[in-house]
């Protein structure tokens, strides 16, 4: 009877850990030739990082930071203190400059589903995470702006907006594989910039869109001309140039005035003749 109980209270896995296992695991194993699936990159654990800022002089600040934290991860964050005292940053030896949490196993997987499913897409004017974000061991890093974006925290509860760096390590040997990991455990990656993309695709795509400019810049042109052909059309007053009269210094015509001006000379010159 108690066993049952207990079976009954277990938690279900995590189902993008269910996702890697079934979908990412057996993809990478055969995009990379791994000779047995112990080889494919994996999760090991993701680090949140929340600096204090002013905070660090304020007791209460401190307080609501390591409460929004732990309300983001799920897990209550240590505070990190300084190591050692510099004057020019007023931080003092043992002072406390941010709070920390690192997550594993079951809550890594959840916080990561939470991360790309719902905190991410709420980014204003999101266009994609850098892909460039590795740092050439296997490990990605980025940084969230505010603090809202987690559905966690309600907005009118916050004293202040803070940001925090979010740490995701893997197993991975090479960005590339790293990237192809976190790609389809379904973190939204820009499209430029991918790492392992031949030279040759790069400058051919950035071929592809400097013409799709050229073109974009003669359509607008043409635009912009046959919308002035138009006004001409419609207005044809507005848009006529003056035209000199008669025909005067330069080969241009004179004015009527100064042809009889002529013909009257003329005509005196042959009386008097």
């Amino acid at each position: 009877m108690e066993a049952t109980a207990t079976q009954a209270q277990t938690a279900p896995p995590p189902r993008l850990r269910e996702r890697y296992e079934q979908d990412v695991l057996p993809a990478l194993t055969s995009k990379f030739g791994y000779s047995t699936p112990m080889q494919a990159p994996r999760l090991e654990k993701i680090t949140l990082n929340m600096g204090l800022g002013e905070a660090k002089q304020n007791n209460k600040m401190l307080e609501a930071a390591q409460t929004q934290l732990a309300l983001i991860a799920g897990q209550y964050p240590n505070v990190r203190r300084a190591r050692k005292s510099i004057a020019s940053f007023k931080v003092r030896e043992g002072m406390p400059v941010g709070v920390s949490v690192t997550l594993r196993r079951a809550r890594m997987w959840e916080f990561l589903d939470r991360l790309c499913s719902i905190a991410v897409p709420r980014i204003r004017d999101f266009r994609g995470l850098n892909p460039r974000s590795f740092d050439g061991s296997g490990n990605s890093s980025m940084g969230v702006k505010e603090q809202l974006i987690f559905p966690e925290i309600d907005y009118d509860s916050i004293d202040e907006v803070r940001g925090l760096d979010i740490t995701i390590t893997t197993s991975a040997p090479s960005d590339e594989e790293a990237f192809e990991l976190l790609l389809g455990l379904g973190m939204p990656f820009a499209k430029e910039g991918r790492p392992g993309k031949p030279d040759a695709d790069i400058e051919v795509q950035e071929a592809a869109e400097e013409e799709k400019r050229k073109e974009e810049a003669r359509l607008r042109a043409e635009a912009e001309q046959a919308a002035l052909e138009q006004l001409k059309e419609e207005n044809p007053d507005a848009y006529a140039k003056p035209e000199d009269e008669g025909e005067g210094e330069g080969g241009e015509p004179a004015a009527e005035g100064d042809q009889d001006a002529e013909k009257t000379a003329d005509e005196e010159n042959q009386d008097n003749g």
